[in-house]
């Protein structure tokens, strides 16, 4: 089949022995007014252009901006950090919602998050999280450092216990960039109080690339995603923690780190087809989760090997299922084929792993279409899922019956009049009622609340 826009969500498929096929329900979006007219058909209708420049949304819905780069922390701790990523909204007391934001800092970042006494993990790390506090009409009350002295946190996800994890897209060792200790862990946050939980790594789970983790609310089990784009690439992992009934500090205890096995299928890269499906899938114990010679994806796993994939970033439990994100695939990176991102369904109680969503290529720069990143489970119960593409930046929805929708642009030009650049989003999250979607643009550093017909 020649997809022009994108392939997107199948029908489940039949069940068995190696793979199978069904008929895929697919929707083809081409650069014209008809695509426009579709999307505004199965979504919220066009987006309108925004005359403050910041966010192009459909008509009927608003943003607020919460928090943006450079500004002084309500805290007095230091100005808000660089490079917003991913994010999570928490139930507070009395109708507030607690929001904890990470900073993907490098350790040449130009707004570090500041180093609070309590909170550190690592003096020589520029990144870490802040917390925001709202009340119900989203003004904020409070913003403060949650962690600092982290380098890299991309992403992470809630736990059932109301709790973020926030996750290390590092494995730099201690001598490494300055660093005085070793990197690449996950730390739980308590949105809340931080200092309840302070800046300790969870070593049990793995020192790899972390991107995204999501929790299975029935088993307490901890799936990862591991963001690689060079060859050898990631892998998505599950943490059996020996304290399943999880609670803040739980994951102190430790556990079991395995990788995902499909038998027959070295890279996921190498599926094309929505709606294929593999059983038997096979989870085999990490030799060494803390990575002290070699990291994780090189490691020995066997004559049968390990199954690897390009850019797995996105996480997010839906149902009885893991949903993650692999946002591309270059062959000439060394991938087994080429795709503008792909969603995989895992099913824990069949063991079954499903590709449920192709991304086409981007063709019209007004239209979502290429490298999904952070993905969360939408009021509706469709997704939303963040771009981190070229050209245009989109926050793009997926309904239960498979339509790919433009939700949000990005309007921020970083670049020039006649060469425009948008930054990515990231951290798409929404309040507890449902009423308020929160997403950043990850540059300039931007937190938004959306509000508007979210039940229409």
């Amino acid at each position: 089949m020649s997809v022009t826009r994108r392939q997107v969500i199948a029908r489940s498929g039949a069940l068995g022995a190696g793979i199978a096929f069904t008929g895929a329900l697919s929707e083809l979006f081409e650069g014209t007014a008809a695509a426009q007219s579709a999307l505004g058909h199965c979504g919220y209708g066009p987006l309108v252009p925004d005359p403050n420049g910041l966010l192009d949304l459909p008509e009927g819905f608003h943003y607020k901006v919460l928090s943006r780069e450079g500004d002084q922390l309500r805290s007095g701790e230091g100005q808000v950090p660089t490079n917003h990523d991913g994010m999570s909204a928490f139930t507070g007391r009395h109708g507030r919602v607690h929001l904890v934001r990470n900073h993907e800092n490098r350790h040449s970042a130009r707004i570090p998050v500041p180093t609070i006494e309590g909170l550190t993990y690592d003096p020589a790390g520029k990144g870490g999280c802040t917390a925001l506090t709202l009340d119900s009409r989203n003004h904020v009350l409070s913003e403060r450092v949650a962690i600092a002295g982290t380098a890299v946190n991309c992403a992470g996800g809630p736990t059932p216990w109301g709790t973020w994890l926030t996750c290390e897209e590092n494995e730099d060792k201690a001598g490494t960039n300055g660093y005085t200790k070793d990197h690449g862990f996950i730390f739980e946050v308590d949105p809340a109080d931080p200092h309840r939980s302070g800046a300790v790594p969870l070593t049990a789970m793995g020192r790899f690339q972390h991107e995204a983790i999501a929790v299975d609310p029935h088993t307490g089990i901890v799936y990862e995603t591991e963001d690689a784009f060079l060859k050898p690439f990631g892998l998505f992992y599950r943490f059996l923690p020996a304290k399943p009934k999880g609670g803040l500090g739980s994951l102190r205890a430790g556990g079991r780190l395995q990788a995902m096995r499909v038998p027959g299928v070295p890279d996921l890269s190498s599926i094309q087809e929505t709606g294929a499906s593999f059983s038997g899938v096979e989870w085999v114990d990490v030799p060494d989760p803390l990575a002290a010679q070699t990291p994780i994806r090189l490691q020995d796993f066997g004559p049968k090997g390990i199954t690897h994939a390009q850019k797995l970033e996105g996480c997010y439990w839906g149902g009885r299922c893991v949903y993650f994100v692999s946002s591309f695939a270059h062959s000439a990176e060394g991938s087994a084929a080429d795709h503008y991102g792909q969603i995989w369904r895992y099913d824990p109680a069949k063991r079954t792993l499903t590709l449920v969503i192709v991304f086409g290529p981007d063709t019209d720069i007004q239209l979502p279409g290429e490298s999904p990143d952070n993905i969360c489970l939408a009021p509706s119960g469709g997704l939303m899922v963040c771009e981190d593409g070229n050209g245009a930046q989109h926050v793009y929805g997926v309904t239960r019956q498979g339509e790919v929708y433009a939700m949000a642009r990005n309007a921020q030009n970083i670049g020039t009049d006649t060469e425009p650049e948008w930054g990515e989003f990231a951290g798409v999250t929404f309040s507890p009622d449902g009423r308020t979607m929160y997403v950043n643009c990850y540059t300039p550093g931007t937190t938004f609340a959306v509000t508007g017909p979210w039940r229409r």
